[in-house]
């Protein structure tokens, strides 16, 4: 790898290697190179990016039962969301690998790609520390943390499942008014399951209001 290919891979990083050699080796497949590889530095990225990822979810919704918060840590710490974030940084573009893996379009597949994103964070880790891991991460992964926070559907269907799994039964939704301009009608849904605290939410349609009802139901609830 070039020294002007790592200029160009810091650039879309925003961050600039103290040592490029941690850098190379985040990148370097075990196809390429058996006891020089990214191996390790996956294994300790996977651990740095768990913990920043349950720190923010912590930090912007503290009110939120375990078990939300541990289905929202899955999304955004798993491997389709690491190659995500390996795809959108062209880490694919910098991958060494071994002939049988370059002949296998090995810089395409997800695995490798979702490892070389969890491997590069241990080498910015090693390199600059925890708080220069944090930023990097908080920065590449705001879009998702942003379609966390937009899409509710995730609690929903955490409570429908929670509700099947532990009653065999689904939660009930009922419109309670429409208000509103025609143009710009305002829905009030309630929410009730059993003798759980009942709750109910407004909303811009039936399905956001149903929605935001799923979360507060949660919250009153404290389901985890």
């Amino acid at each position: 790898m070039q020294n002007k290919e790592i200029s160009n891979l810091e650039e879309i990083l925003s961050y600039k290697f103290n040592d490029q050699s941690k850098l190379i080796k985040s990148l370097t497949h075990k196809s390429f190179d058996k006891n020089e590889n990214n191996e390790v530095l996956e294994f300790l990225g996977d651990r740095i990016l768990g913990l920043v990822i349950a720190e923010k979810l912590i930090e912007d919704t503290p009110n939120d039962p375990e078990g939300l918060l541990d289905k929202r840590y899955s999304k955004l710490v798993n491997k389709d969301t690491c190659y995500n974030i390996s795809h959108s940084l062209s880490l694919g573009d910098f991958i060494l690998l071994g002939s049988t893996e370059i002949s296998s379009k090995g810089n395409e597949k997800r695995s490798i790609l979702a490892d070389a994103c969890e491997a590069l964070i241990g080498a910015i880790y090693l390199d600059g520390g925890y708080e220069e891991t944090k930023k990097f991460i908080l920065k590449f992964w705001n879009n998702e943390f942003q379609l966390m926070n937009v899409d509710l559907i995730d609690s929903k269907s955490f409570l429908q499942e929670w509700t099947l799994k532990k009653y065999k039964e689904l939660p009930k939704y009922k419109l309670l008014d429409q208000s509103g301009p025609d143009h710009d009608p305002l829905f009030n849904v309630e929410l009730s399951f059993k003798k759980y605290i009942k709750v109910n939410e407004e909303g811009k349609s039936i399905k956001d209001a149903e929605k935001k009802a799923a979360e507060s139901f949660i919250k009153v609830n404290k389901i985890a």
